[in-house]
């Protein structure tokens, strides 16, 4: 297995940010002064009740979006200073995403389906590695199997493949287990953190299950766009107080 070593610089670093969105006369305010710093090889959960603010949170964080104000550094580079379709560019070189949604091209193998972040980058397709991160997540011999011919849970699989093959900094997932049965979600869960010990890759993660974020070394709890909680480590019934009394505000 092929190490990513582990530096101490954050790999996300988000100071001060801020992020509205305007529809007509009314103005809903996401993100109000976040800041959170993720270093490498490291967990992180975002949860918040509906409208926190966690998927804005993930999608600045990101380069998906762009934050009105604050500071976004996503692995060396401060987004702020890149426009498109340079920032596409280097997004892809940085990170990797996992959403609930799959996003696998029916019409591709599972091995082409890996590699087209790669030869979308216009970047040499390292076939070898990719099958070496297939056979990681439980695909290996599979490579030529279309996305139909595989369960929910190996779908996923081989979008965290498809993440990992590009050897990002992080991996933003955006409730990876959202579409699994509870036996499939536990598998990508320990894909995930596999990940991070692993691979030293850092993994953000948006989910709104309190097993799920017990996962992680760290969960991040947003309310009406401000971190009101940073746990280290908790257990998922202490995941769920705190929900409850973020929700209960």
């Amino acid at each position: 297995m092929i190490i990513r070593m582990i530096t101490s610089a954050p790999v996300v670093e988000l100071a001060d940010v801020r992020r509205a969105y305007r529809s007509g006369d009314t103005t809903t305010v996401a993100l109000d002064g976040v800041s959170l710093s993720v270093g490498s090889a490291s967990f992180t959960a975002v949860m918040g009740p509906s409208g926190s603010g966690k998927s804005t949170l993930l999608q600045c964080a990101a380069g998906l979006d762009r934050a009105d104000s604050g500071r976004v550094v996503l692995a060396g580079l401060d987004l702020g200073t890149v426009r498109e379709p340079r920032l596409t560019v280097e997004r892809r070189t940085r990170a990797g995403f996992v959403f609930q949604a799959y996003n696998l091209i029916d019409a591709l193998t599972v091995e082409e389906n890996v590699l087209l972040p790669q030869r979308l980058a216009g970047t040499r397709a390292d076939r070898a590695y990719a099958r070496e991160v297939l056979g990681a997540v439980g695909l290996g011999g599979r490579e030529k199997a279309r996305p139909a011919q595989l369960s929910g849970g190996q779908r996923q699989r081989v979008a965290l493949a498809r993440a990992l093959a590009g050897r990002p900094a992080v991996i933003f997932a955006d409730e990876p287990t959202g579409a699994l049965d509870i036996q499939s979600g536990k598998e990508v869960l320990a894909l995930l953190r596999r990940a991070v010990d692993e691979f030293a890759t850092a993994v953000v993660m948006v989910t709104h299950d309190p097993a799920a974020a017990a996962w992680a070394d760290r969960v991040v709890i947003l309310a009406d766009g401000r971190i009101v909680r940073d746990l280290a480590a908790p257990t998922a019934e202490q995941v769920a107080e705190h929900m409850m009394a973020v929700t209960k505000r």
